[in-house]
């Protein structure tokens, strides 16, 4: 697939996305993607885009960032991966009901698998039914394959990298949970709070109302306000690591050079309880 010769967001990385319209080509070309359809499995029994395979990844998360399981989740996820057909040498697009958190958790695994042509389609499935391209209905039995990516290992962040982070001033922690769970009013671990020198950027406002992403110079200036440049090393973090995974993305469409995805997120920081929290006023 190739990407849009003139970005009119004007994305550092517009290669990242697809819009329904090239997906719509790309489809119809003789080197079709792999569409991978992110959804729960009832919305993709609904109706899915022609030849999507189904995988549903909001089950599988890590609550526990040392080596051992780490490496244990890593493994699950890279096969369930090939399991659907993902190979290096074919294009990779993945989608969700709109720009979504799902569909961000897959982009992200796939790059830091080191797999090179991972596209998300702008909009989702929300965004293609509304054009008018076609739907299916009928389930696609996926081809497994032998895949096994190459980690890029500075995409991911383990709870020891947040820790060696806190006082560094090159690095910003940058939480996209919703703001009662970052104030701690909303509590879904031992603890409520948030990582000490977090800044907040819900994960919500990088999408338009209809979904799509929105604009570099509306992300850039969102993101700047807060804090999140491009000159430092950014590890974001969420619940389970799919809001911090849509953070990830967005980050990377401006050209942030160094972004990691602390996977293990709140549920693991909050349940341990020699890591430090900060409860930020009004809690």
């Amino acid at each position: 697939m190739a990407a849009m010769a003139n970005d009119p967001e004007g994305y550092a990385n517009p290669q990242l996305l697809a819009t329904p319209s090239e997906l719509a080509n790309a489809l119809a070309s003789a080197d079709t993607p792999l569409l991978l359809d992110l959804r729960p499995a009832e919305e993709y029994a609904a109706g899915h885009l022609p030849g999507a395979v189904h995988l549903d990844l909001f089950g599988i998360s890590l609550i526990d960032t040392d080596p051992a399981p780490l490496r244990a989740f890593l493994w699950i996820l890279e096969h369930l991966l090939a399991s659907r057909g993902v190979d290096a040498s074919r294009h990779v697009v993945v989608y969700d009901e709109k720009s979504g958190m799902r569909a961000a958790r897959a982009f992200w695994a796939l790059e830091y698998f080191g797999h090179e042509h991972t596209r998300l389609l702008d909009g989702g499935f929300g965004a293609w039914q509304a054009e008018g391209h076609p739907i299916s209905t009928d389930p696609v039995v996926p081809t497994s394959t032998s895949w096994t990516g190459a980690a890029t290992e500075d995409r991911l962040g383990t709870y020891r990298d947040v820790l060696d982070r806190l006082d560094k001033s090159d690095a910003v922690i940058l939480d996209t949970r919703s703001d009662g769970e970052y104030r701690g009013t909303t509590v879904r671990a031992a603890r409520g709070g948030c990582i000490p020198g977090a800044v907040h950027v819900e994960w919500t406002t990088n999408l338009r109302p209809d979904g799509s992403f929105k604009r570099a110079d509306q992300l850039r200036e969102m993101y700047t306000a807060a804090g999140v440049t491009p000159d430092k090393e950014v590890l974001t973090y969420c619940q389970g690591g799919y809001r911090a995974a849509h953070g990830y993305l967005a980050l990377r469409l401006l050209g942030y050079p160094r972004v990691r995805n602390y996977v293990g997120s709140w549920k693991e920081w909050g349940d341990r309880l020699e890591l430090p929290i900060t409860l930020m006023p009004n809690a």
